[in-house]
């Protein structure tokens, strides 16, 4: 028997799918006029910001092709790589994942580029205000999370001058911390972030950390092996040296360790190296290329400049200068070799009649690598590239393969941008 009801049903039924798509229909079409009109503010905020960009750029290029004196290399870098990221942006593909990186890339390149110029009104003033410095605090140690831990600790009571990179190596057990701040544009009376951020995170070292118990590939000459301050920006290098002697006498006078200073912080200029080589840094204390414990005497055979004469097996000493920028690049080689590498290390080196102004030595770094660990002390003129290059060509001599080399911190611009980023530059 047919259902009485069914051409009911079916009638509901035929009603209710017109309904739903007249309604699909009628909201598809406001949809897309609505999403027309975001899509139109947003591409008309995103084009005018790239187009503030670009007449910034425009007028920044003009200004160093008539007179590029005013403007620093860094400024004229800067500004190079701000043109290459907005050519890199995806005007015709705002689905592309890489919009908001190269974006956020712009805005971080336009801050620190106006920070070096300071192109307010009060461009003075301004440039007085954001002199930076740069301190980077190199501990022996790197598979002790406590000690590393309590070290941060203590530097995040210092937020003005914050760690913007830490570069940690297990083989050679050995950790990098990177912290910038602000500085005074003459001495004063008020303490220097900076100074008090690394006296912190020494003093934690010191009481984390026992030399004696410490075994790595890297050479050290204590704990706390090597600090050294870079003037940033409009800061000089005078600046710098200032806080680092304040921090030499801080280390000597109060923590009572042999402090060596060295560069701009040094009366005479001494060098890092002629410290390390007289101390006999870069002499293996242990077989298998490695150093291990404190420190076989507590005679040094150099007076330091601050601090007592002896040194205590747990700490060793400290060396702390003040400098032009340093880049550190290492380049690994793959043999078990270690002779050979130091070959190739030496005839890379400035003193080995190789690159000038590179200092250069072979480090073992694992079971079958062994790296050829540079200091470019002026890499404006002698960069990474350089030096890759020459060690593959003396490689290749030796018959050794090699890999790609790494930085072991971030370039001068990077730390400017991080510093900026993290907010405590306001």
């Amino acid at each position: 028997m047919e259902d009485i009801l069914e051409p009911a049903v079916n009638l509901v039924e035929n009603l209710h799918k017109k309904g739903f798509d007249e309604g699909y229909g009628d909201g598809l079409v406001a949809g897309k006029e609505e999403a027309k009109e975001v899509g139109l503010k947003h591409g008309f905020e995103v084009g005018e910001e790239l187009g503030f960009y670009r007449g910034c750029v425009d007028v920044w290029n003009s200004a160093i092709r008539v007179d590029p004196t005013p403007f620093s290399l860094r400024v004229q870098k800067g500004v190079k790589q701000m043109e290459e990221l907005i050519e890199k942006y995806p005007v015709m593909e705002p689905e592309d994942e890489s919009v908001q990186d190269v974006m956020e890339a712009l805005r971080l390149k336009f801050r620190a580029i106006c920070a070096s110029m300071a192109t307010d009104k009060q461009g003075g003033e301004k440039m007085l205000k954001s002199m930076l410095g740069c301190c980077k605090v190199y501990i022996s140690e790197s598979r002790n999370r406590a000690a590393l831990e309590a070290i941060e600790r203590a530097a995040k009571l210092f937020s003005e001058a914050p760690i913007v990179n830490k570069f940690e190596d297990e083989t050679y057990n050995r950790v990098g911390y990177t912290l910038v701040s602000k500085l005074a544009p003459k001495p004063s009376e008020d303490p220097c972030p900076l100074r008090m951020a690394v006296l912190a995170m020494v003093k934690a070292a010191f009481e984390t950390i026992d030399l004696e118990m410490h075994c790595g590939s890297h050479p050290r000459l204590g704990v706390v092996d090597h600090i050294c301050f870079h003037p940033l920006l409009g800061a000089s290098l005078d600046q710098v040296a200032g806080v680092a002697n304040s921090l030499g006498a801080d280390v000597g006078s109060n923590l009572q360790v042999p402090t060596f200073l060295y560069g701009a912080a040094h009366e005479e200029g001494r060098t890092l190296d002629s410290i390390r080589r007289e101390l006999g840094y870069f002499r293996p204390t242990s077989s298998g290329e490695q150093w291990v414990g404190g420190p076989k005497s507590e005679y040094l055979a150099l007076k330091p400049d601050k601090g007592p004469p002896q040194v205590t097996q747990g700490k060793g000493v400290i060396v702390i200068g003040a400098t032009r920028w340093v880049d550190n690049y290492n380049v690994p080689v793959f043999s078990t070799d270690i002779a050979a590498v130091r070959r190739i290390a030496k005839q890379v080196s400035g003193r080995g009649g190789g690159l000038p102004s590179v200092q250069a030595m072979a480090l073992a770094h694992g079971e079958c690598v062994i790296e050829v660990a540079c200091n470019l002390l002026e890499p404006e003129k002698v960069g990474g590239d350089r030096v890759q290059l020459e060690v593959e060509r003396l490689s290749e001599e030796e018959g050794i393969r090699v890999g790609k080399g790494y930085f072991t911190d971030f370039s001068q611009e990077k730390l400017i941008e991080s510093y900026l980023l993290s907010g405590c530059c306001v």
